[in-house]
C-alpha cells in the first residue's frame, strides 16, 4: 500500500512506514499524478484536497496533521465516500503560548502593564480556551466572542463582535468559514477595523483570511494599531508592506512546537490505524521523552511579570522568528514564497512551557 504525504509532517516515516510505502513530497506541489497508486493521503494546511486533486485517483483515506480543515473539500470527500481526519487541539497549547510570549514582548517594548487589561478572545475552542486560562492567570480580564459556542452554551456570558473590538487586547482563534451561519472570512474588514482603539493590541494566529489583509494594511498606514500576525492572506506570498507595519510577524508557526507537531502526527497515525483496522505500534511519547527537560535559573525579582518575561526570552525567542521572516522579504519577489515555506519546513526545535522548570 502506498502513502503519499507532506514532507513537513514530522517523524513521518518513523510513524507510518509500518503501514505502507511512504512517499514524502512538498505539500504545495502534490498533484493528481503523484496519487496514481496511493491509497492514503496525508497533508498539512498548504495542500488543497478537492476534486481537482483526487478525481480518478485510488485515494481512499485523507488525514491532515492540522487543527483546521478549510483546505479539505468535505462535500467532495463525502460524495466520494472518502473518510477523513484531522488533529484537533494538537498544537493548541503551543499557539496559546505564542500569544502569551507575543504579549510579553509587546508589553516590554511599549512599557505596558498587562495586569488589569481586558482581552477579547474571538473564538474560544481548543486554542482560545487555553489562551483564556493563561491570560486570566496573569490578571488579565477575559471576554469571549464565539457565536457558535454561544448557541451551545447560552447560559455562559458572551459579547458581540463590536464589544470585542473595544478591548485592550484582541486575539483571533476562529476557523476559516466562508459560508454558513457564522462565516469568518474577512471577519475583520474595512468596515469594522476602525472600531478598534488605536492603543489596542491585535493578534491573529488563526487563518490569514479571517482579516482582510489589504484593508488592514490600509488601516495601519494611518493608524498606530499594535499588530501581531502569524498568519497571512495569500500564503506563502504575503504583503511585505503589511509585515513592515506589524510589531511582530511570523511565518505561520504559532503552533510549531515539537510537542504540538509530533502530537499531530500521532493523531493522524491513530486515525490511519483505525481506517486500516490495525493495532497502533508508535507513540509520540516515545520521541518526546527522549528530549531532556530544561531548568531555567532566574534571579529573585519583586516583579513577577519581569520573571516571566526573562523565562519566556529563554524558552522561545519570538524575535528570531520575526527577523527570519523579514529577511525573506529582502529576497527577489519570486523567491519569497519559497523562502516562506522553507522557514516552516526547517523550523528550529521549540518546546512547550511544560518542558521547563
Amino acid at each position: 500500500m502506498k502513502i503519499v504525504a507532506d514532507e513537513n509532517i514530522p517523524l513521518l516515516k518513523e510513524a507510518f512506514s509500518s503501514l505502507g510505502e511512504v512517499t514524502a513530497l512538498p505539500g504545495r506541489s502534490i498533484t493528481k499524478d503523484d496519487l496514481n497508486d496511493a491509497e492514503i493521503l496525508l497533508v498539512r494546511s498548504v495542500t488543497q484536497v478537492n476534486k481537482s486533486l483526487l478525481e480518478n485517483t485510488p485515494v481512499k483515506f485523507v488525514a491532515s496533521a492540522t487543527i483546521g480543515f478549510d483546505h479539505l473539500d468535505l462535500e467532495y470527500l463525502k460524495k466520494r465516500d472518502i473518510p477523513w481526519s484531522t488533529a484537533p487541539g494538537c498544537n493548541a497549547t503551543a499557539a496559546a503560548e505564542y500569544v502569551v510570549t507575543a504579549l510579553f514582548h509587546v508589553a516590554a517594548l511599549r512599557d505596558l502593564a498587562l495586569k488589569g487589561k481586558t482581552a477579547a478572545i474571538i473564538g474560544c475552542g481548543n486554542v482560545g480556551s487555553r489562551v483564556k486560562l493563561r491570560l486570566a492567570a496573569l490578571g488579565i480580564n477575559c471576554i469571549i466572542n464565539d457565536p457558535p459556542l454561544q448557541e451551545q452554551e447560552p447560559e455562559q456570558k458572551f459579547i458581540n463582535l463590536d464589544e470585542a473590538l473595544s478591548a485592550d487586547i484582541i486575539t483571533l482563534h476562529v476557523p476559516l468559514e466562508r459560508s454558513g451561519h457564522h462565516p469568518t472570512h474577512h471577519l475583520l474588514n474595512r468596515h469594522n477595523l476602525s472600531r478598534i482603539n488605536n492603543k489596542s493590541i491585535l493578534i491573529n494566529t488563526s487563518r490569514g483570511s479571517v482579516i482582510d489583509n489589504a484593508a488592514l494594511l490600509s488601516h495601519l498606514q494611518h493608524t498606530p494599531l499594535t499588530t501581531v500576525l502569524d498568519v497571512w492572506e495569500g500564503e506563502p506570498n504575503i504583503l511585505p508592506e503589511l509585515l513592515d507595519a506589524c510589531i511582530l510577524g511570523t511565518p505561520h508557526i504559532a503552533g510549531y512546537s515539537l510537542d504540538g507537531r509530533v502530537r499531530g502526527t500521532e493523531m493522524i497515525y491513530q486515525a490511519c490505524c483505525n481506517y486500516l483496522n490495525v493495532a497502533t505500534s508508535w507513540q509520540a511519547e516515545s520521541v518526546l521523552n527522549k528530549v531532556e527537560n530544561s531548568v531555567i535559573n532566574l534571579c529573585e525579582l519583586e516583579d513577577n511579570h519581569s520573571s516571566i518575561q526573562q523565562a519566556l526570552r529563554h524558552i522561545y525567542k519570538i524575535v528570531a522568528d520575526d527577523q527570519t521572516l523579514r529577511n525573506t522579504m529582502i529576497q527577489p519577489e519570486k523567491q519569497r514564497g519559497t523562502a516562506f515555506d522553507q522557514l516552516r519546513r526547517d523550523y528550529p526545535l521549540r518546546r512547550e512551557f511544560a518542558c521547563y522548570t
